[in-house]
């Protein structure tokens, strides 16, 4: 029996199967507005039949994008497209989260694909940074400004009112972004983090940030199911680490988050990750392991049988994936197919069967 193709059992919510589409960001929004290209990108893992899917970053507030062409969630206008693309998803019977967020002082940059330079605040398609500290990611980038409490405050309302308007758009899952080197990771790293008020120094005062934000997010959730990305460790000496993980999950569990989803990296340029099969699968395992909680798998986890082992091993309760779903939108089709596993398709594809 495959594991990968079981229900995963929510509070709230089941998965059909355990295969996630990972966020992936498009930069391809106007003003933080998203369009047809996001309905068709996101719909069509619905029609392959995803267990999830999961937005791309959405900033909360128009300086946490990292570029111009980011998904934005900061007004109230921009929950209309949203609504659209979650009433396709669901009719299709998938599920669908959004991860919110904030770019801190890795944003206000270009296009990937033109370039991934920061532009200076004053150009037309780049603004100031912040961040926690006046650390700038790249030496050759503009030095963020140093937050203060005031305006960590606001932010954390920023994130309040963005997670408002995605219930009100109907999403099933709300992920908190504190992964890969963006503004709440930048809070935990003591690389990043050089402050010496209540949001410095001490891991409770590096982890007060993300705690606050879920205190008032959980004030406006009704049914959705609340994760949390996370770093699980900076691969460079003096940084956050996967023991600051650990601890930092269970306290999350005792707040009402549900699922851990496992990342690390991008906290800093320096950083030394040995990119290779199952590399990250350590880190939700242990976390699962440790504290009982809710984790997700992701990187370079390429095929069918890999990911079905993972399960089997108990090292993860999913698997998220992201670029295989840029080459294959139907994947969970391929991956059926791969496991011996009878799966319905979209009827509209179904003749499509004959061939596969």
């Amino acid at each position: 029996m495959s594991k990968l193709f079981e229900p995963l059992n929510l509070k709230n919510h089941t998965l059909q199967n355990r295969i996630v589409v990972a966020p992936m960001c498009q930069y391809t929004a106007e003003k933080g507005y998203a369009n047809n290209w996001h309905l068709v990108h996101l719909g069509q893992f619905a029609i392959g039949k995803a267990g999830l899917i999961i937005q791309e970053a959405t900033a909360v507030a128009p300086e946490g994008r990292i570029t111009y062409g980011d998904l934005g969630l900061w007004e109230d206008g921009q929950i209309e497209k949203l609504k659209e693309i979650v009433g396709f998803v669901h009719s299709q019977g998938s599920l669908i989260g959004i991860q919110l967020a904030h770019a801190g002082r890795k944003a206000s940059t270009n296009k990937p694909w033109i370039n991934r330079n920061q532009f200076a605040p004053d150009h037309e398609n780049g603004w100031q940074t912040v961040a926690p500290s006046t650390l700038p990611y790249h030496e050759k980038d503009h030095p963020p400004v140093a937050l203060s409490v005031n305006d960590i405050k606001q932010i954390v309302q920023d994130f309040k009112a963005a997670a408002q308007r995605a219930v009100t758009a109907g999403y099933d899952i709300i992920e908190l972004h504190a992964a890969h080197g963006y503004l709440i990771h930048q809070f935990f790293s003591p690389l990043i983090n050089k402050r010496t008020d209540e949001y410095g120094g001490s891991f409770e005062n590096r982890i007060r940030f993300l705690i606050e934000i879920i205190e008032e997010v959980s004030k406006v959730l009704t049914t959705q199911s609340l994760w949390v990305r996370i770093s699980a460790t900076d691969w460079a000496d003096g940084g956050w680490t996967s023991f600051d993980s650990v601890k930092l999950s269970q306290i999350l569990k005792s707040i009402g988050v549900e699922v851990i989803d496992v990342s690390t990296g991008g906290a800093v340029s320096h950083q030394q990750i040995p990119e290779r099969e199952n590399y990250q699968v350590p880190f939700a395992d242990r976390i699962k392991k440790e504290t009982g909680m809710i984790t997700g798998a992701v990187g370079l986890i390429t095929d069918a049988k890999q990911a079905e082992q993972i399960l089997q091993n108990n090292e993860a309760d999913f698997i998220a994936i992201a670029r295989g779903f840029l080459q294959n939108p139907h994947l969970v089709y391929e991956f059926a197919k791969e496991l011996n596993v009878a799966i319905n398709w979209a009827p509209q594809y179904e003749r499509g069967k004959e061939s596969f």
